[in-house]
């Protein structure tokens, strides 16, 4: 299944929240194929980068960079010539769903369905799904 990993899921494996890990996991092992375009991959290392934010996180700032490196190894790298502008509520959400549509993905995964849910420009093969709720799916 090819995928769109919202920033925040990253995140969420950074801190050890346990879907959002399995779902960085399903990728690395080629269960699930990430797509990731330029601003994704921009936005991945800016927020990484972020010392603040992982103040409490298991992982090392280092550890942080060798873990997205091993998710990019696996990912399936999309070029967006084109934006939709779903006109979502925080336009930086807007180059997730671009990118989802530039490659054909099912779904996007994020603990965020809220924001994108409020999209004007609607994709009916584009599903939106937590991490819990894409690995319940995956298990029916």
């Amino acid at each position: 299944m090819l995928v769109v990993v919202d920033t925040n899921v990253i995140v969420g494996a950074c801190m050890g929240v346990g879907a959002s890990a399995r779902v960085v996991e399903l990728c690395i092992t080629g269960q699930l194929t990430p797509a990731v375009g330029s601003a994704l991959l921009l936005e991945y290392e800016d927020v990484l980068s972020r010392g603040s934010l992982f103040e409490a996180c298991r992982l090392t700032a280092a550890e942080r960079d060798e873990l997205l490196d091993i998710f990019l190894a696996h990912a399936k790298w999309v070029k967006t010539y084109f934006t939709w502008r779903p006109n979502l509520k925080d336009e930086a959400d807007n180059h997730v769903v671009e990118l989802a549509v530039a490659c054909g993905a099912t779904r996007i995964v994020t603990w965020n369905t809220r924001d994108f849910a409020s999209a004007e420009l609607r994709f009916p093969l584009l599903r939106l799904a937590t991490p819990a709720q894409l690995l319940q799916e995956l298990q029916t």
